[in-house]
């Protein structure tokens, strides 16, 4: 199992055309529940704080291997999720790591 979380920070001059923005990317993610292979899990989520340093949205995955994820950032479904968001996106931070079992 492997954990994939990516953050992104919307373009647009208001908060309003970024609340726009992050609206959009949380509804093509969502889109992607169920449709590619070894995706487990999939959370979007839009920054409720405001606080400046914050990011915009954040997509919180979960897939079987290393191999799904590396299949899913190449699935046709993902690239056209991509392309859609085009440059609604400024910034983006990613993590990927494996979970730890506590004992």
């Amino acid at each position: 199992m492997i954990k994939h979380i990516v953050m992104w920070n919307m373009s647009g001059q208001t908060a309003e055309e970024r609340g726009k923005a992050a609206r959009f990317v949380k509804e093509k993610f969502e889109d992607l529940r169920g449709a590619i292979p070894g995706l487990i899990e999939l959370e979007i989520g839009i920054d409720e704080s405001a606080v400046d340093y914050a990011c915009d949205v954040v997509l919180y995955s979960v897939f079987d291997s290393q191999e799904a994820l590396t299949a899913y950032a190449n699935h046709p479904l993902h690239l056209k999720v991509r392309e859609d968001l085009g440059t609604l996106r400024i910034a983006r931070h990613q993590v990927d790591y494996h979970p730890v079992a506590l004992a």
